[in-house]
């Protein structure tokens, strides 16, 4: 998967609906009519005419469908073509005839709770039903039997349709859970009649609260785990008289969902600021809260990712001396939506005052030595540098949901 440098960033809104836009494709509708195309009908029999004199019986089946999309909304127009015999029984005459009925529908992909799609189809009436009628030259008592016959296949046609519409395996045919899709597990929602309807923008949402879990993105991030880190030589010390060099690896990271952002309120102006120290502080404090707006959005799903890091430290000077350390790295991940269909765990690059680093010491001179100053924020430093280029590959936290949906089958 080749990505951009710079991901373009959607809202989880417009990602529902381009995912509805991908999801539903002319196929799945395909699929989502096969119970329907290939079944058989029979119409009758019926008396009709003067009297109901003239019996009829009209025998067929349901061809494949044809299937146009029309933009911009995920709507379909479906024509279902429909062959008919039609027997005409009148005064121990038999006549013969065949027809070519259509059936038009009209399909659109709505999203319903919690997280499926649903293929509604509104009832078909009689106007739905168009009725041609291929026969040779007819006398006139037959002539005046062609109009009812038309008006009555119309009638028991679309009355046909929507029974088959409505069973319940033609419902779970035309419903999609997509939590129930991902997670490999059998649905509760598909062949319910009724749906409690949501907006694709709030499928959206749904969407990464729902799917994008602590559980998945530690998959993700998982990978990291093993990578080593080395670092030196470092000077340090009086004069950089002490070399030290670091040896470790990140051991497996934990994620857990991020607890929730409390706003802070904008600090209190201060008394007698002058103007354009007023204006300057006010800018800042406005770009501060942008900031801080872009980081703790609520509506954004976020976690904790914490990188443990296995540490081997050796300070030399005059002799070797070595110290254990175990580093916990704080990451703040974000769920974000990018163009054109993806999902990316986004990270804040750990910053070096972030990390607690805490030397044990091998044996009695090496634990006086671990006071050399600056010794514990050049190693923290250093391994916030290399933490922060792990992190840095978008690519390895990306999600192509385009791709991921071509090859699923539902």
């Amino acid at each position: 998967m080749t990505l951009p440098d710079a991901p373009t960033w959607i809202d989880y809104a417009e990602f529902g609906e381009r995912f509805v836009a991908a999801a539903v494709t002319e196929s799945r509708i395909e699929s989502a009519v096969s119970s329907v195309a290939g079944q058989g009908i029979t119409i009758g029999p019926f008396g009709i005419g003067p009297a109901g004199l003239a019996r009829f019986v009209a025998k067929g089946s349901i061809g494949k469908p044809t299937i146009i999309r029309r933009a911009p909304h995920v709507h379909f127009d479906v024509m279902l073509p429909v062959t008919l015999r039609v027997d005409v029984t009148l005064g121990g005459q038999r006549l013969r005839l065949e027809a070519v009925v259509e059936i038009d529908l009209t399909m659109h992909a709505r999203t319903a709770d919690p997280l499926l799609i649903v293929i509604d189809i509104p009832p078909v009436t009689g106007r739905d039903v168009s009725f041609v009628m291929r026969a040779q030259a007819i006398g006139t008592a037959w002539e005046v039997l062609l109009n009812p016959i038309a008006q009555l296949v119309q009638r028991e046609v679309a009355n046909r349709i929507n029974v088959i519409l409505a069973d319940p395996d033609s419902q779970r045919g035309r419903t999609f859970d997509v939590q129930a899709i991902l997670d490999g597990t059998r649905s509760p929602y598909r062949g319910r009649p009724t749906h409690e309807w949501i907006g694709y923008d709030e499928f959206g949402h749904r969407f990464f609260d729902l799917i994008v879990t602590a559980d998945r993105v530690r998959q993700v991030v998982e990978s990291m785990a093993g990578k080593p880190i080395e670092v030196g030589p470092l000077r340090t010390g009086p004069g950089n008289k002490a070399e030290v060099w670091v040896q470790g690896s990140v051991r497996l990271p934990k994620v857990a969902a991020a607890a929730p952002v409390t706003p802070t309120a904008p600090p209190a102006p201060r008394i007698a600021e002058l103007p354009r120290a007023a204006a300057e502080s006010a800018a800042a404090a406005q770009a501060a809260e942008a900031a801080a707006a872009e980081v703790h959005d609520p509506a954004l799903v976020r976690f904790d990712l914490t990188i443990p890091v296995s540490l081997d430290i050796s300070v030399d000077v005059l002799k070797t001396n070595r110290y254990r350390a175990e580093v916990n790295v704080p990451v703040a991940l974000t769920a974000r939506a990018a163009e054109p269909l993806l999902i990316v765990i986004d990270a804040a690059p750990p910053r070096a005052r972030d990390i607690d680093l805490e030397m044990i010491a091998e044996g009695w001179r090496a634990a006086a030595l671990g006071k050399l100053a600056g010794m514990r924020k050049q190693i923290a430093a250093q391994v916030a540098t290399v933490v922060r280029s792990e992190v840095a590959d978008v690519s390895r936290r990306t999600i192509d949901v385009g791709a991921q949906l071509n090859k699923t089958r539902v």
